[in-house]
């Protein structure tokens, strides 16, 4: 077995059931959540979509809102004020352009106001079933220290190695599960290190401190 096989034996034996950790309903809700992720926990957007969702259940009702309703909802994140404006125009593109529907197109998903490659990576795999791979911190993290991927490689290198050493079918399952394993078992500041079933194939130059 290579190295990228025996991580995913080990990550699928870790987390069999890793999955979006975003609260959402519908296509509509995911791509929300997932702006509003950006540089913030998904425990703290959860606690807000519950409201603004509630208030602004589709694109049509978010378009028309009041910037400063939705600032009010949703002001406990970071950046909160620059979301609050990208979530609305992200509404108002989506009802002039795609009927109020999230479209499963790449290219329209990155035109949108506060989409990115990342946030139209997690839209695409899990909204429409595309094989894509979304790079987060947990996932860079993770892949440099696991030997997937090198310390200066940008956030773009490391998908495209992810792309070319874990299958295509895998893409969807492997992204969650490289997630869980950045949040619960190999964090940034203290990775569990001495109870971690890599450890040997592991490349975090600290490791030997955390064990």
């Amino acid at each position: 077995m290579n190295r990228a096989e025996i991580i995913l034996d080990v990550l699928e034996s870790m987390f069999p059931d890793a999955h979006v950790e975003l609260n959402h309903q519908n296509n509509f809700e995911l791509l929300i959540a997932v702006v509003l992720s950006a540089q913030t926990t998904d425990i703290s957007v959860n606690k807000i979509t519950k409201p603004l969702f509630q208030k602004y259940p589709t694109a049509f009702e978010l378009s028309e809102a009041l910037i400063e309703d939705i600032e009010s909802i949703i002001k406990t994140i970071g950046l909160y004020r620059n979301k609050a404006k990208n979530i609305q125009m992200l509404s108002k593109d989506l009802v002039a352009k795609f009927n109020g529907e999230v479209p499963s197109k790449r290219k329209d998903l990155e035109a949108l106001p506060g989409v990115g490659r990342k946030t139209a990576n997690v839209v695409l795999s899990n909204a429409f079933g595309i094989p894509a791979l979304a790079v987060d911190t947990h996932v860079a993290r993770v892949s440099i220290r696991l030997g997937l991927a090198k310390d200066n490689d940008s956030v773009l290198e490391i998908e495209k190695k992810l792309m070319r050493k874990i299958p295509k079918e895998l893409w969807q399952k492997a992204h969650h599960q490289l997630i869980f394993f950045g949040r619960y078992h190999c964090l940034a500041k203290n990775p569990k290190c001495g109870a971690c079933p890599l450890y040997d194939i592991c490349k975090y130059k600290d490791k030997e401190l955390k064990n």
